[in-house]
């Protein structure tokens, strides 16, 4: 068992550039894990996301290397044709006339031109760099820190088993968890069980037009202030 302090515990796929929420669901956990164990999904948000492209949200995603569809994340490499330029290029074109692309666009940049070529490194290393931008001090660790002798198990067994082994008596899940995950199933383990709900963000895009839902935290730090997005990070939201 890993010898912790901490006790709210978040338990994440890594995603790149992912939505409010999960920055939201960071900022609440004491620790936060980020799953490297876990089977890459071909149709899930690890390596894609969406951007402001024209007035309406498009999708891009990070290339990777053909290999098994059965392997861990932290088993995948990024294509050797990813153009990192090209992305930065996207989203210049998308982002150049937004309020804030010159103060928070280096970041962003930062974070594409990394040199990791596995897929876990890489969105790892941009997880560390967005929590750095919004001042979250909340511990990261892999799941492979902790998950020894999990590897039979999967869903509800799986979560619990991690929370106990950083000692965590409190997980905390998206509300979509709520499909499910039950309190009294996690009651019964000793951990209390929340949800969170991420409220509709409240900004103004191009021409007057309103945020689009669960966009990338690249739209957010393209149309706001730092303190504009601390005050989305740390008040909207609701627990369930």
């Amino acid at each position: 068992m890993i010898a912790t302090q901490n006790k709210k515990a978040v338990i994440m796929q890594p995603y790149f550039l992912p939505y409010m929420g999960y920055w939201q669901m960071m900022a609440q956990a004491d620790i936060f894990v980020v799953y490297d164990t876990i089977q890459f999904t071909k149709k899930g948000w690890i390596n894609r996301n969406r951007f402001l492209q024209n007035g309406t949200d498009v999708i891009f995603s990070i290339p990777l290397k053909k290999d098994s569809d059965y392997l861990h994340v932290k088993d995948r490499f990024l294509a050797d044709a990813y153009d990192r330029q090209k992305l930065i290029r996207q989203f210049q074109g998308g982002y150049s006339k937004a309020p804030y692309f010159k103060d928070h666009f280096p970041i962003i940049e930062e974070i594409i031109l990394s040199p990791y070529d596995n897929l876990f490194d890489y969105i790892h290393n941009s997880i560390l760099k967005i929590r750095e931008f919004l001042d979250i001090d909340t511990a990261i660790i892999k799941s492979s820190d902790a998950d020894h002798g999990m590897a039979d198990l999967k869903g509800r067994d799986k979560v619990v088993a991690l929370c106990k082994a950083i000692g965590a008596t409190d997980y905390i899940n998206p509300i979509g968890g709520m499909e499910m995950y039950d309190k009294g199933d996690f009651a019964n383990e000793g951990i209390n069980l929340t949800f969170l709900r991420s409220k509709p963000l409240n900004y103004e895009t191009f021409n007057g037009h309103g945020a689009l839902p669960h966009m990338s935290i690249l739209d957010v730090m393209m149309f706001n202030s730092k303190e504009v997005i601390l005050e989305f990070l740390n008040k909207e939201f609701e627990w369930v």
